[in-house]
């Protein structure tokens, strides 16, 4: 069992920030040993999204290691299909699409080093999500999330018989059990979202958190969060 003393020498090492360009190869390494090479985005990826929203590229460190990364950019979600695909929504990773001006925090990815999960790496990616949101004014976060258990039930339900039970607490999914644990809503069922993610069987859910903090009568625009069908 870790101890209270444990636990503070642990949150001192930590360093939640920005991903620079001196990242690049550590950032790369972590993502192609947690995804492989058919998910884990490649270096021209994470170079234009550095270039266009290096807000929105989050990693943590670790006593100089780099054991978690995320990546997002800002869109208008209405614009997007309910049944929209990663290479839609993320430009196959290049996120030439990513607004400015948007209202919609999109999360494209979250990787974390396996030998750190017991560290809340996960959690503390998904919280400094939510203080940009906060920070820029944003409506909510959105994301597609992986259902990688869904391959071990697809013979006996469809993907959202699975993602309900999941829901209700009678099956576990890494992935679908954490965004749930931690405020996102189910707003769909996507399908041929991610073709490579055969753990999946190509299937995300579309989640959305929505921020306590928006100030609507700042925000660009005053409509309300819809998704197109």
């Amino acid at each position: 069992m870790m101890t209270d003393k444990n636990k503070s020498v642990i949150e001192r090492d930590i360093i939640v920030r920005n991903i620079e360009t001196k990242d690049i190869d550590e950032v790369l390494e972590l993502a192609l040993n947690v995804f492989g090479p058919d998910i884990a985005f490649k270096r021209k990826h994470i170079e234009n999204q550095l270039k266009l929203f290096p807000e929105g590229q989050i990693c943590i460190e670790y006593q100089g290691t780099i054991i978690g990364s995320s990546s997002s950019l800002i869109v208008n979600i209405e614009d997007y299909n309910t049944h929209h695909s990663f290479d839609e929504i993320a430009d196959k990773g290049y996120i030439r699409n990513h607004q400015p001006n948007g209202k919609n925090l999109y999360g494209i990815e979250v990787v974390v080093h396996p030998e750190y999960r017991h560290m809340k790496i996960g959690k503390r990616l998904y919280e400094a999500r939510r203080k940009l949101c906060e920070k820029l004014n944003l409506k909510s976060i959105v994301i597609g999330g992986r259902i990688p258990n869904y391959h071990k039930y697809a013979n006996k339900m469809s993907a959202a018989e699975y993602t309900r039970r999941v829901l209700d607490q009678d099956i576990y999914d890494p992935v679908l059990s954490f965004q749930h644990k931690n405020g996102f809503i189910l707003k769909g069922v996507m399908p041929n979202y991610l073709p490579e993610d055969k753990a999946s069987m190509a299937y995300a859910t579309l989640m959305e958190w929505q921020n306590p903090h928006f100030h609507q009568e700042e925000a660009a625009n005053t409509t309300s969060t819809t998704f197109k069908q």
